[in-house]
């Protein structure tokens, strides 16, 4: 039987940008030509989609995929600006709760053929002192997650983003419900009277074009070019992480993500293939030992990050620092938003970011689209155009999301404050985050299952924070001579003001809506 023709644009069949594998541009004429559905006509030559989503990256194409199997058995059409194997480094690490959903969502395979390493936990290096904080044993918070995790612990795994995002994209070009399109999108399709979207414009090889659909997900990343016309929250980037990528590393403890503090922000540093390891480096704005009298940011790896690494790493550190090929992204903070605008909805990192040094991007993807299969399903959302029904959904979505995406999004931005210490009131909370770590026992499972994505439950989040800083608190008032008792009370309480100040806000930017 003849492919089947998945993207043909509506002037001409020959002239298809269709990139789906074993699909063709034109018809076989030995071969029978396919029956296509009244669907696949409108989406094929009309361009008309029950969902059109804009971006194939992590959460677009596995939404895509899945609003296009059974039950949900939608048309859909996902467009993207180029789909060349990308080329980033973050979006590197999936742990657990987001395995745990790429299961649920049927593309664990996607994993399989890339290089992928098993993660099993992280070690923590504070000050060339290192403790291990596995993952927790039977850590699952949901009954999916027990399902997986039941006779051993947790597992994450790490990859090369641009080689995962390949084996994503040739799932959904195999979907026969679905078009992937390569197409720059330019705007969008606004209706005049009802201020309902329709669609988009864009630009594919070079050709004004336009695409429709009942419902469009915007879900263009962190760059997004729409989220400054329906999100009100702006982006707040203190930071980027400059990244390089070691070949053959040693590393203290194989199959862990480690984190290294200092007297400097945070460096991760994570295998993503079998020879190669991420180096990520935290540098805040306005560094002084990056600036340009000191050599830059190469200036700074050199002179600063590279003496603190262990022995065992600095080798292949500095080979990749003298290669010279260095990148870098913003870290950035934005608060989730509800969809409130009909006909379309923002998802992804266009909607909601967090510091990337807990890995918790990918895991927040795979469970919104998890949430979104149950919300959007056909027996309740019949119909894509049902605006007023979606954005019902959506909002419902905003909430449910929270047991998750809030502990994420706050341990995220919290650990940052204390990894990234300034102040003395952070240096003493950063102390007690290792001392804590090394009691071992629920003082590694709960600040683990958190980070895994395995405990959902914001309380639990709450409550080791807090531990956290009275342990810092008891650490100045034992550790001080008792003369100097009442300049200890003080430093308490300085502490514990500082934890409410980084906590606080981080609260309050989950509970608005």
């Amino acid at each position: 039987m003849m492919p089947y023709i998945h993207d043909t644009p509506r002037s001409s069949p020959s002239s298809s940008t269709s990139l789906s594998s074993g699909a063709s541009s034109t018809y076989e004429t030995e071969k029978p030509k396919p029956e296509l559905s009244p669907t696949a006509i409108r989406r094929i030559f009309h361009h008309e989609s029950d969902v059109l989503i804009v971006g194939a990256g992590i959460l677009g194409t596995a939404l895509a995929i899945t609003l296009a199997r059974a039950p949900h058995n939608r048309s859909v059409t996902l467009l993207e600006k180029s789909l060349k194997e990308p080329d980033r480094i973050v979006g590197e690490l999936l742990q657990p709760g987001g395995f745990s959903a790429l299961r649920e969502l049927g593309l664990e395979k996607c994993l399989e053929e890339i290089d992928s390493v098993l993660v099993r936990g992280y070690e923590v290096i504070y000050y060339g002192k290192g403790v291990e904080i596995g993952y927790p044993e039977n850590g699952g918070g949901r009954e999916a997650d027990k399902k997986v995790w039941k006779t051993k612990r947790p597992e994450g795994r790490s990859f090369h983003h641009g080689r995962f995002i390949r084996r994503l994209r040739e799932v959904a070009m195999r979907e026969p419900n679905m078009s992937v399109i390569e197409s720059n999108v330019t705007d969008v399709v606004k209706c005049s009277h009802t201020g309902t979207i329709l669609g988009v414009n864009c630009l594919t090889n070079g050709e004004k074009d336009v695409y429709f659909g009942q419902l469009t997900v915007l879900a263009d990343g962190y760059a997004s070019k729409f989220r400054k016309d329906y999100i009100s929250r702006s982006v707040v980037s203190k930071s980027r992480f400059w990244g390089l990528e070691l070949i053959d590393a040693v590393l203290p403890r194989p199959l862990h993500g480690h984190i290294i503090l200092g007297d400097g922000a945070p460096v991760l540093l994570y295998q993503i293939g079998t020879r190669e390891t991420r180096a990520l480096v935290d540098v805040p704005e306005a560094l002084e030992s990056a600036n340009t009298k000191n050599g830059g940011v190469k200036g700074h790896l050199r002179n600063v990050v590279l003496p603190s690494l262990p022995e065992c790493v600095k080798p292949s550190f500095e080979r990749a620092l003298d290669e010279g090929k260095l990148r870098s992204m913003p870290n950035s903070f934005l608060p989730p938003s509800v969809n409130r605008v009909p006909g379309m909805v923002m998802l992804g990192d266009a909607m909601n970011m967090r510091h990337p040094l807990t890995g918790g991007g990918m895991t927040v993807a795979f469970n919104d689209v998890v949430l979104l299969k149950e919300l959007l399903r056909p027996k309740v959302v019949p119909d894509m155009g049902n605006t007023t029904l979606v954005l019902k959904q959506m909002e419902r979505f905003h909430w449910q999301r929270k047991g998750l995406t809030s502990v994420i999004n706050i341990l995220a931005q919290a650990l940052y404050s204390l990894f990234a210490a300034h102040d003395p009131q952070l240096k003493a909370l950063q102390l007690g985050c290792f001392r804590y770590f090394q009691r071992g026992g629920q003082c590694n499972d709960g600040p683990m299952g958190l980070l895994a994505g395995t405990i959902r439950q914001p309380l639990v989040l709450v409550y080791h924070f807090f531990s956290v800083a009275m342990l810092a608190i008891w650490i100045v008032l034992s550790e001080s001579p008792l003369y100097k008792l009442p300049l200890a009370l003080i430093s308490g309480l300085g502490i514990f003001y500082k934890a409410v100040v980084v906590f606080s806000p981080l609260i309050v930017s989950e509970l608005r809506s």
